[in-house]
């Protein structure tokens, strides 16, 4: 009889909205998919179409991508913990908790944050470098969004690359890059020059931003060593038991 512990597998509230988000995540890529494969040229239009000129799916699915940052910026308590650590009044101290182990977790942790930032950045410089020689389009660079959009909900339920080989926290409640996701989103979106494309990527600087100096003045909130909430015993969201297994088998 063997001796380990298995997890009980339970949906959480936080974890059946992430389940929903997922599907309609899924459902969105598959819309735009099918309309890059079918009338890829129609999506190169839209990006550069003035909504003057009428409403496209486009102008939709931006105001969508708007409002789910203005959300990040201004979270409510019904998001999960992943985020609301920035809170100060979700913030439980452990007692006695050493600043010297902070101090080395927070310098641990922002080399390896940076490691990801110039991983993503020069991965995504080859598609703005194809995109300035003209060998590919907007249209392109929307579906690659559309395909970020998609893997964002990935990494966080299924399998995260990130969190796997260069961060090594062991969950998204504890990831000292979870607001990022929306800068590595947009980033193909820089690359374009029209108010559509740009204000996705400023407003996801503007997410970024905001949780870094947060992090910064309270780096206490976002430690499982100085903060009970982030305690898998203490954990209301799980949302790891998928990913965990996925990345057991991984790293095998």
């Amino acid at each position: 009889m063997s001796g380990k512990r298995h997890e009980k597998f339970e949906i959480t509230p936080v974890y059946a909205a992430y389940l929903a988000k997922f599907a309609l995540r899924i459902s969105i890529f598959t819309a735009i998919l099918v309309l890059y494969i079918t009338h890829r040229d129609w999506l190169g239009r839209f990006m550069v179409q003035p909504i003057s000129f009428g409403i496209t799916p486009i102008h939709i699915l931006w105001a969508m991508f708007m409002l789910m940052m203005l959300g990040h910026i201004f979270p409510t308590d019904k998001l999960s913990m992943a985020i609301l650590k920035q809170k100060a009044e979700r913030f439980e101290p452990v007692e006695g908790y050493s600043e010297l182990s902070l101090l080395r977790y927070v310098r641990g942790m922002n080399i390896r944050a940076w490691i990801v930032m110039l991983v993503w950045l020069s991965f995504n410089a080859i598609f703005g470098i194809l995109y300035l020689a003209g060998i590919i389009d907007e249209g392109d660079l929307l579906m690659l969004t559309v395909f970020y959009f998609l893997c964002d909900y990935i990494c966080i339920i299924i399998f995260c690359p990130f969190q796997t080989f260069i961060m090594k926290n062991k969950c998204c409640v504890n990831c000292r890059i979870y607001d990022w996701g929306h800068i590595m989103m947009f980033t193909p979106m820089l690359f374009i020059r029209n108010f559509f494309s740009w204000s996705l990527f400023f407003t996801s600087i503007v997410v970024m931003f905001r949780w870094e100096m947060i992090y910064a003045l309270h780096s206490e909130r976002f430690w499982e060593g100085s903060n009970k909430r982030l305690q898998c015993a203490n954990c209301r969201d799980k949302t790891c038991l998928i990913k965990k297994k996925v990345g057991e088998l991984v790293k095998k």
